[in-house]
């Protein structure tokens, strides 16, 4: 029954627009939720509705100056922020609910498929269209990464992986990303994934992945 549950969320989920997306991320979730901006189509192109020329993230950063304050898990509220900007990105504030450790595409997916053989717990990963995985871990990741990687042997700046914590955020499916294309979920939330592992649980096999990625890169 659970996993017919399951299948059932993600199906709803992939048929909502962008504003029933939220709402259920802000109400079934309770993740805090914040709008994002959108990618704007033009005579001259794609661009971000910030209308910086030069905008170094379309469609991936907060409308808000003070998103971090804004940023709240009511549906209501929620509704009222896409009533407004109903083309606004899905932002979800880190440091919260969760941290998020992101690696390149390959990488993740490597790390992906040795974690669940393993049989370790995994959490949410989304996949963005900018070829990053993004693993779903307990809140705490960025304070302690340096710390976690030292101890199994990979100094703080050797490897592409990046914790992401308080004052950070995630831009959630299926909002769209610039023009490489819309986020989405290589895992997707789901009620049995709604505990999150701690980091230090995955970050083993995951700096495995991203330094093996490395090593085929050279």
């Amino acid at each position: 029954m659970q996993h017919v549950e399951d299948t059932l969320w993600t199906r709803q989920l992939a048929r909502d627009t962008l504003v029933e997306t939220a709402v259920r991320y802000a109400g079934d979730k309770h993740w805090d939720v914040v709008p994002g901006t959108s990618v704007v189509e033009g005579t001259a192109g794609r661009r971000c509705s910030c209308s910086r020329p030069r905008c170094a993230t379309p469609g991936a950063h907060p409308i808000m100056r003070d998103w971090a304050v804004q940023a709240a898990s009511s549906p209501a509220l929620v509704r009222r922020w896409w009533a407004e900007h109903p083309d606004a990105a899905i932002l979800l504030p880190a440091g919260r609910g969760f941290d998020v450790i992101d690696v390149p595409e390959q990488a993740g997916c490597l790390a992906l498929a040795r974690l669940e053989r393993m049989g370790l717990p995994l959490g949410p990963v989304i996949a963005t269209p900018t070829r990053r995985l993004q693993f779903f871990v307990l809140p705490g990741a960025r304070d302690t990464m340096g710390e976690l990687l030292r101890r199994i042997g990979w100094g703080t700046s050797a490897l592409d992986l990046v914790p992401k914590g308080e004052g950070d955020w995630v831009v959630a499916p299926p909002s769209r990303m610039g023009a490489s294309g819309s986020a989405s979920w290589a895992r997707e939330p789901t009620e049995l994934n709604r505990w999150l592992p701690q980091a230090r649980e995955l970050v083993s096999p995951i700096a495995y992945a991203c330094g093996r990625s490395l090593a085929q890169a050279r």
